[in-house]
């Protein structure tokens, strides 16, 4: 069984094309987990118009979050506590997935526990901008070389059921896809890259991941990423402390309580 958790707020431009072309890929027996954020345009009319029983929606509540990806990661963790599928993908609401997506990951999923796959970055329109982010910004795996510049792209993402145990919860003010991607090459489970492009990756002026500075230079029309250093240091920093306590702070000290105790 395959789950699809997608996180929404407000996609009612784009939401029809992604569901299209993800539905056409499931079976009968999957599912498309949405977790919708409080939107007040047409998105959960669109969804509900498709009156079809894959396609479950879960209203979130967002708590304050420092930055503006800390409700997005919230957000797709509210979907991923409902998913029930042995196989999860990750998907955006703006984004189309390309034709058999589905079956070349979960292809790869037979020989890996995560797969990142290559996307084609195109515009609000789906005209291309560039063919593969995998060579645009070099895309490879690492704890560090991902923390300075993060190649770990949620949408690009499916995994193994099994790695929910290590993933969840995720932390408050944490990217999502960054915090994934750590952990499952921190926990030694196969992590794989797919080199092939699997969706029209969309960049606009509504993102909320910052459109990176090459983009910015390729395409006039997409705003320049005006994040602050003081902000890019910031999320990294949250990051690494989150990673801390969850892998190595608290298991030190419940270790050295232990110890006392006896």
């Amino acid at each position: 069984m395959i789950s699809v958790c997608m996180a929404t707020y407000n996609g009612e431009k784009y939401i029809k094309e992604q569901l299209d072309s993800i539905l056409k890929q499931l079976s009968q027996n999957d599912e498309i987990i949405i977790s919708d954020d409080g939107s007040n345009d047409e998105t959960l009319s669109i969804i509900d118009r498709y009156n079809d029983s894959r396609i479950k929606v879960y209203h979130h509540t967002p708590k304050k979050q420092k930055f503006k990806f800390g409700y997005v990661s919230k957000n797709f963790e509210n979907a991923l506590i409902r998913a029930k599928g042995d196989f999860i993908f990750l998907s955006d609401q703006d984004d189309v997935w390309l034709d058999d997506k589905v079956t070349r990951q979960v292809g790869a999923l037979q020989h890996a526990d995560l797969v990142l796959s290559d996307c084609h970055i195109v515009d609000e329109s789906l005209n291309s901008i560039f063919p593969s982010k995998f060579k645009l910004e070099n895309v490879n795996v690492g704890f560090w070389k991902n923390l300075y510049k993060s190649g770990y792209l949620g949408c690009c993402m499916a995994f193994k059921r099994e790695l929910l145990e290590y993933i969840l919860p995720i932390p408050d003010d944490v990217p999502h896809d960054l915090w994934i991607g750590l952990v499952v090459k921190h926990k030694k489970n196969k992590f794989n890259l797919l080199n092939s492009p699997e969706i029209y990756y969309r960049r606009h002026k509504h993102n909320v991941s910052a459109t990176s500075a090459l983009l910015s230079e390729k395409e006039g029309n997409l705003p320049v990423n005006n994040n602050t250093m003081l902000f890019k240091l910031s999320y990294r920093w949250y990051t690494l402390k989150a990673f801390w306590n969850k892998f190595y702070r608290w298991p030190i000290i419940i270790n050295i309580r232990r110890d006392f105790n006896h």
